[in-house]
């Protein structure tokens, strides 16, 4: 039998967005309902040690959201362990469907279903990712003072990535499988007049290798796009910057979407294109994607969400 649950406010997503969401939008009396989806705690829980969590000097990734949600719990807000696999936003109440049958039915729908960073695809990319495999430079920089490091991909987010992690290693490829940048003037014009930085054209990885025990990175097998030629780059951490995919799959014909699938929303707010529906963190975010920010952008969607629902009555 499928059961059917109506809530004021429905929060999809269960990182630092979602369960912040559920924090402010249960002091408020909202009494939400928080689906997790696939993969509870989101992207942190993939990752090892926090050091830019204001507050706390060092935490593990899993345990931030661990902490997060006991106190989105805490606070009264009630954590489904379930996937929405479709979202009706055509009129109200806004109906979810469930992977477990259940339905839920909302009078305003906070979507912070995040996004991945994509990644290549290699076995030995998957083996070392979190132990010298990353794909977030701010995260992870600081772990590779005085190091030799790579840098994957052509587009903006490759150039920052290579350039702000000159400030750490000693020194920095960036592998690329064309001979140019997808990347701003200015951002190109700084990575060619930085000593710390080469570039290697016409690339990609074909391997990352390293030691098992401790498991950690040692260097990269990269291959020639045009004569098929292997060359081996010593380097203790490998960041692949080839771009995120926000997880807008639910909304992508429902919602205004910008810069290929971040929901749009209105600025200074977290309002999207349909009344009652709002999202944050990284689902509308290209540019942070720190767990802070989306943490900060929880709390303005259930904040939102409580003036949305006030002024209706």
């Amino acid at each position: 039998m499928s059961d059917s649950r109506h809530t004021k406010v429905l929060i999809i997503g269960s990182g630092p967005a979602g369960y912040t969401a559920g924090v402010y939008a249960s002091r408020a009396m909202l009494s939400p309902i928080l689906v997790q989806g696939m993969e509870p705690g989101g992207q942190l829980t993939t990752t090892t040690e926090v050091e830019n969590w204001p507050g706390v000097n060092e935490i593990q990734g899993p345990e931030l959201m661990v902490n997060m949600e006991a106190h989105a719990k805490a606070m009264g807000c009630e954590i489904i362990m379930d996937i929405i696999t479709d979202l009706d936003l055509s009129k109200r109440p806004f109906t979810a469907k469930g992977d477990s049958g259940t339905t839920y039915t909302a009078d305003a729908v906070i979507l912070a279903t995040g996004a991945k960073a994509k990644w290549l695809g290699l076995p030995t990319e998957e083996k070392f990712r979190g132990f010298g495999v990353s794909a977030c430079a701010t995260c992870d920089g600081f772990f590779y003072r005085g190091q030799e490091i790579v840098v994957v991909g052509g587009g903006n987010t490759a150039v920052e990535e290579a350039l702000f992690l000159t400030n750490f290693a000693s020194k920095v490829t960036l592998i690329h499988r064309r001979d140019e940048l997808r990347a701003e003037k200015i951002l190109i014009d700084r990575l060619t007049k930085n000593p710390k930085i080469e570039t290697l054209w016409f690339h990609e990885i074909h391997e990352v290798y390293g030691t098992d025990s401790p498991l950690g990175v040692e260097g990269v097998k990269v291959k020639h796009t045009k004569t098929g030629e292997i060359t081996d780059i010593p380097a203790k951490g490998v960041f692949i910057a080839i771009g995120h995919a926000p997880a807008s799959e639910l909304v992508k014909d429902q919602l205004e979407l910008h810069n290929g699938g971040y929901v749009s929303v209105k600025p200074g707010s977290t309002e999207t294109s349909i009344p009652g529906v709002f999202a944050a963190g990284d689902l509308t975010d290209h540019k942070y994607r720190q767990a802070i920010t989306s943490a900060g952008m929880g709390c303005m969607a259930a904040l939102d969400a409580e003036r949305f629902l006030a002024e209706e009555h």
